[in-house]
């Protein structure tokens, strides 16, 4: 019998906690949210909080080594995606954008052009507001990845 599926919140600046929490009760899933400071979580079994030493990428690195196969990890953070897909887990971005293996190449490639014009002086705008779309698309999605691993692991 495999592991169950388990969630990785990478949670300092994500902004569908709540909702990850309320989808994870429903299917039963262990739900690990990682994050530098101290989050306040539900006080449930289910629903573990890690805090990380600070510094960059700590977060990140915590879920890398701790993902498996079938496990869903919720960042908007591209490298830590691209390094749960290498893992075989599935990346969920909280505007509801999953990431695949066709996707996270063009990611990293528009996050590097992103950066480079950053670093020239040009005046970029900043992500557009998140809404109540990006968080039922997200919900969608969020549903959709634990229903379709489920299926696949019978």
């Amino acid at each position: 019998m495999s592991k169950p599926v388990e969630i990785y919140v990478d949670a300092d600046a994500c902004p569908v906690k709540d909702e990850v929490y309320k989808v994870a009760q429903r299917y039963g899933l262990k739900t690990y949210v990682v994050s530098n400071t101290p989050i306040l979580v539900p006080r449930t079994a289910l629903i573990e909080r890690v805090t990380v030493d600070a510094g960059p990428d700590m977060a990140d690195h915590w879920i890398a080594a701790h993902v498996s196969a079938g496990d869903v990890v919720i960042t908007s953070d591209i490298p830590l995606a691209e390094r749960v897909l290498t893992a075989g887990a599935h990346a969920v971005a909280p505007n509801g954008k999953a990431f695949d293996e066709r996707s996270i190449g063009m990611a990293i490639a528009q996050r590097a052009l992103m950066e480079q014009l950053r670093a020239t002086g040009a005046a970029l705008g900043g992500p557009k507001p998140f809404g109540r779309e990006d968080r039922s698309r997200f919900l969608q999605m969020l549903d959709e990845t634990i229903q379709k691993e489920r299926r696949r692991r019978g």
